[in-house]
């Protein structure tokens, strides 16, 4: 205890370090600077968990209970376990054996990805209806050309960069008549999809990284296109932004969308290995209005992208049986 007591001073000020960035995370509606702090909430309260334990250790009881107490609950307001004080997700129901149950596969694939071979197995393996994409290039085109036998309607929302572009690929045919939209920048697009003769609009998002960089102001230049969406309608993206952030609620509240439980870590930084994927950052997101029923969000194997592919079943409520639609599948496979 007597080697521990010169350390009192020095482990407060490590607990203060990480209790400061913490709490000014919580104010993240004041300014777009305090919403960066609250991407790392979790990572935040983890070490201020350490911290409180090193506080007990050196029998600061008061400090290292509050530091302990704060942790556990900031935590609590990253699961959606505490609603009270924390995040209101979306409910996830069981899917009713009278409803069709279909699939989309969410996946930034990443503009430089090593192993483009894998996603294509990944997609044949998984078969999803639908497929909302980011960073999708011009050479991710041209390897996307590889299924277009199976999804035979698409739309390409290209970024100015050439880089950044979104794109929705779909099993299941657009709507007759209407008319699939992207915003201009490759950010957003829109699609209307026949899934067995009911309308869903499905949207691919894929935001710019947070303050300092334009992600706030992204979100209200995009505000008018995310009324677009019909009154049942999916979006899903890589939004670079956690769940409790302030960006995931702007987009719910612009497009009068819940947003749904993340599956936990989606990104993690190519310069750290795989392993520590469950540290990493959940910051593809996806929401939902309507008829629109969640099963199942989960994450699959990484293939070459610093993203993991994100895979969502859903019903739609007012849906009986699927009388039909003309779905493509691939070879040998039940097209659902």
């Amino acid at each position: 205890m007597i080697i521990l007591k010169p350390l009192r001073p020095l482990i407060l000020l490590a607990a203060l370090a990480v209790g400061v960035p913490l709490a000014a995370g919580f104010f993240n509606a004041l300014h777009p600077a305090l919403d960066s702090f609250a991407h790392f909430r979790a990572h935040l309260a983890v070490l201020l968990g350490i911290a409180a334990l090193a506080l007990l250790a050196v029998r600061l009881w008061a400090f290292g209970a509050t530091a302990l107490v704060a942790a556990a609950l900031t935590l609590a307001t990253t699961s959606g376990s505490l609603p009270a004080i924390g995040m209101r997700y979306g409910a996830l129901h069981p899917a009713d054996p009278e409803r069709p149950v279909y699939r989309l596969l969410q996946f930034n694939l990443r503009y430089n990805n090593p192993e483009p071979a894998q996603v294509l197995s990944l997609i044949g393996r998984e078969q999803p209806d639908v497929l909302t994409l980011d960073e999708v290039t011009a050479a991710w085109r041209e390897k996307l050309r590889l299924i277009e036998a199976t999804y035979r309607y698409s739309l390409f929302c290209p970024y100015p960069n050439g880089l950044f572009g979104v794109a929705i690929l779909s099993r299941r045919p657009f709507v007759e008549g209407s008319e699939p939209f992207c915003d201009g920048r490759g950010a957003l697009g829109i699609a209307a999809v026949n899934f067995g003769g009911q309308t869903v609009d499905v949207a691919a998002l894929h935001l710019g990284w947070p303050w300092p960089f334009p992600q706030y102001w992204e979100v209200g230049g995009l505000w008018p296109s995310f009324g677009r969406l019909g009154p049942t309608a999916i979006l899903a993206g890589d939004l670079n932004a956690t769940p409790w952030s302030r960006t995931p609620a702007r987009v719910a509240e612009a497009g009068g969308l819940t947003l749904m439980q993340s599956p936990g870590p989606t990104w993690l930084s190519r310069h750290l290995p795989k392993a520590l994927f469950f540290a990493g950052l959940p910051i593809d997101n996806v929401f939902a209005k309507g008829d629109v029923e969640m099963h199942s969000i989960r994450t699959l194997e990484p293939t070459g992208s610093d993203h993991l592919p994100v895979l969502v079943e859903f019903s739609l409520r007012s849906s009986p049986a699927d009388p039909g639609t003309d779905v493509a599948a691939l070879p040998g496979a039940d097209p659902g």
